[in-house]
């Protein structure tokens, strides 16, 4: 068997790159149809449900306050079961919102 030149091994790289590049740009496309697959399912799913009772983080991530979903404010409120707004409340020592009252809601009242 024979070596190839230096010009047949540089024209089936040229091949070899042409042939990857194709792939690649297949892998692209198919990428970019996933993704807008994946975009569309997120609008069609409704958005998820306002927990019934919040968490309210101050500094420091230090719990400030206990409220109900009248009071849901997603950027500053952690979603909580009403377990654990009763817990908070009662053994964790979290006050409740005086605006909305989940103490009252909740029945624990001091």
């Amino acid at each position: 068997m024979s070596e190839s030149s230096p010009e047949e091994r540089l024209r089936a790289l040229h091949f070899l790159r042409r042939v990857q590049a194709r792939h690649l740009e297949e892998t692209d496309q198919w990428i970019a149809t996933e993704e807008q697959r994946a975009a569309e399912h997120a609008r069609r799913r409704p958005p998820p449900a306002t927990p019934d009772w919040a968490l309210e983080r101050g500094e420091r991530a230090k719990p400030k306050a206990i409220h109900t979903s009248l009071c849901w404010n997603e950027f500053f409120m952690q979603g909580i079961t009403r377990e654990q707004a009763i817990e908070a409340l009662t053994r964790g020592g979290v006050p409740a919102c005086p605006t909305c009252e989940p103490d009252k809601e909740l029945g624990v009242l001091d």
